[in-house]
């Protein structure tokens, strides 16, 4: 059993020298000198790489001094089978390190487990894929826990202000008081941290609720609160629970993120700032979750569940927060700003620059069916279909073949447990959509076999409470009447993983027969700058930019326009392939502004 250091004094043991941040009597110190954390959430999975010390700068603009990140890990090890990659977009060293150039403190937040509104909560669906108890003492969880620590801690740890890097604190797991109570397993990513070598304060993260500080906390380590409002309430409660220690709101949400086919959320500037002002009066401190919120690239949103109702993520990640998700500076910003007592210039501009408006052809160049299976995948033969996980497939789509013999007349396709969407063809006819709350179609036959395909899309994994880890995928029979379908071919499609070669594969796989498909706009850009991208006349489908990723697009909303920023632009002619799944438009937007929906002053989580 490894012992913690003494964190109620002014010094520790650790080698390397003292801890930068130290408590005594209510108050943080940091290198002795009374200190408080004035921090805002960015984190670098969400930021194209070389923007990192733009908004970073941005951060220190607003009059924070330090910045604080979660750390992916399925960001950074998608696959068991490979290696965790720290390279590129995944160099969080070279994240970390560019903060401290711009003279900012760093907080890490390593879990494993992150919420943050991203696929899994950041655990590898590879091992959530097992029977296996998450976030517990199970040794079927802390194990390769252990392993991903023993990648990532070091690299955290060479990065520490005791060895002269900018790092000041790290995270003991993530509101766990908000999951359980497994206190073993909390001491567990405590003593992992310490043995791999943490020397910097620790510290949890709960809600203010007494259930939720029973289950976080640890005796000896320093007890942080995640609020939205009320920070009087939450000092009280903390100060009799933690009479000598200071009080930190390690997560302050001063806006919120948006499901798909809900309302954009939206919170006033005077709400935010009173309670911002509430929060760091009498030297408490704060991390302003999101500063800067980004965005959701690629298939990475997650999902939450309400009443057995999935909510998917939008690609935005705006959150409404003083930083857009372009880098402009909000009104928000600049009233947080006076009241964080900010005194220097602010050095960043304002708005960065955009692309003029545009209105640019859609080309539908190839049929949804025959664009995804020009893509090679290998695939999985046996009686039933196979699931996302038994395909060792993360996010995107499976596409399930059968070839059942359909007796004449009308009958019911029934698709029992179908995780989340799927769009069924007879015989590449479409023949409708199913999900959880539509799970039947009406078929015809006529007494001869029919190619059954079944494509199915993962909407997004989910991210916070009991729900973490489900499946995806066709997970129950598929059933004509009361008859089991059975002998079906799985195939992944992994477009997550699509290389430049790959799209080009889709968008020349096949003719253009239906509404849905792929098609490709050309953009001719002079020189590179941010834009907007939207689809009018869409309906919901993915977007790559020059074979990048970028997202989701739906035509619910309330997101309407795409982010792309300047780094994934070039000057002259820019490839932008669109995957839409239902129904093609005619144009392709590029507008100078965002459109993230009709606003809705949001107050519930923080009333």
């Amino acid at each position: 059993m490894i012992e913690l250091p003494d964190v109620s004094a002014t010094t520790t043991d650790a080698p390397g020298g003292a801890s930068a941040l130290t408590w005594r009597g209510r108050r943080l110190y940091r290198d002795g000198v009374p200190h408080r954390v004035l921090s805002g959430g960015l984190h670098y999975f969400r930021v194209h790489p070389d923007l990192w010390r733009d908004r970073l700068r941005r951060l220190a603009d607003l009059g924070l001094n330090t910045v604080d990140t979660y750390i992916a890990w399925n960001f950074h090890q998608p696959r068991e089978d490979a290696a965790p990659s720290f390279d590129g977009w995944r160099d969080v060293e070279r994240f970390i390190r560019t903060a401290g150039e711009e003279g900012l403190d760093v907080v890490v937040r390593p879990g494993p487990y992150i919420c943050a509104e991203w696929s899994n909560g950041g655990l590898p669906s590879w091992l959530t894929a097992r029977d296996v108890a998450i976030r517990s003492s199970d040794p079927a969880f802390t194990a390769p826990v252990g392993r991903w620590f023993d990648e990532l801690i070091p690299r955290l740890a060479a990065l520490q202000a005791a060895e002269g890097g900018p790092i000041v604190a790290v995270q003991v797991e993530n509101e766990f008081g908000s999951f359980g109570d497994d206190e073993g397993y909390l001491r567990w990513n405590r003593e992992a941290l310490l043995a791999r070598g943490i020397r910097e304060l620790l510290f949890t993260a709960d809600g203010p609720t007494e259930l939720m500080l029973d289950g976080g906390t640890l005796p000896g380590t320093l007890a942080a609160i995640t609020l939205g409002s009320k920070p009087g309430a939450a000092r009280r409660l903390h100060a009799a629970r933690r009479p000598d220690e200071p009080f930190v709101v390690a997560e302050f949400w001063n806006g919120w993120f948006d499901h798909w086919g809900e309302r954009h959320h939206v919170r006033g500037v005077d709400s935010a700032v009173g309670a911002l002002k509430g929060i760091i009066a009498d030297c408490g401190s704060v991390s302003i979750y999101m500063a800067h919120g980004g965005t959701n690239f690629g298939l990475w949103a997650g999902a939450n569940e309400h009443e057995g109702r999935l909510q998917p993520t939008v690609t935005s990640y705006d959150s409404d927060a003083p930083i857009a998700e372009d880098g402009t500076l909000t009104a928000k910003f600049f009233a947080m700003r006076e009241a964080l007592g900010a005194r220097g210039p602010v050095r960043t501009s304002a708005r960065t620059p955009v692309l003029p408006p545009a209105r640019v052809p859609l080309a539908h160049r190839a049929g949804l069916l025959p664009g995804l299976m020009a893509v090679p995948a290998p695939t999985s033969t046996g009686p039933r279909p196979a699931s996302f996980e038994r395909l060792g497939l993360d996010a995107g789509m499976v596409l399930h073949t059968a070839r059942p013999r359909v007796p004449a007349g009308e009958h019911r396709l029934v698709l029992t447990d179908v995780r989340d969407r799927a769009l069924v063809f007879c015989d590449g006819v479409f023949a409708g959509v199913a999900d959880a709350g539509h799970p039947e179609l009406a078929i015809r036959g006529t007494g001869a076999v029919v190619r059954l395909d079944v494509l199915v899309e993962n909407l997004g994994r989910v991210n916070y409470g009991p729900g973490i880890g489900r499946h995806k995928g066709l997970l129950g029979p598929v059933l004509i009447d009361r008859r089991m379908v059975q002998g079906w071919d799985s195939t992944p499609l992994a477009l997550q993983d699509w290389t430049s070669t790959d799209l080009t594969r889709a968008v020349h796989g096949g003719p253009a027969t239906a509404s849905s498909g792929f098609a490709v706009a050309t953009v001719r850009v002079a020189t590179p700058a941010d834009t907007f991208l939207a689809l009018p006349g869409s309906c919901r489908g993915m977007v790559w930019v020059n074979g990048f990723l970028l997202g989701r697009y739906r035509e619910i909303g309330p997101q309407v326009t795409l982010y792309c920023p300047a780094p994934l632009l070039h000057p002259g002619e820019n490839v932008v392939t669109v995957l839409e799944l239902e129904r093609l438009g005619a144009t392709l937007d590029l507008r100078d502004r965002p459109e993230l929906g009709p606003p809705e002053e949001y107050v519930e989580e923080f009333d």
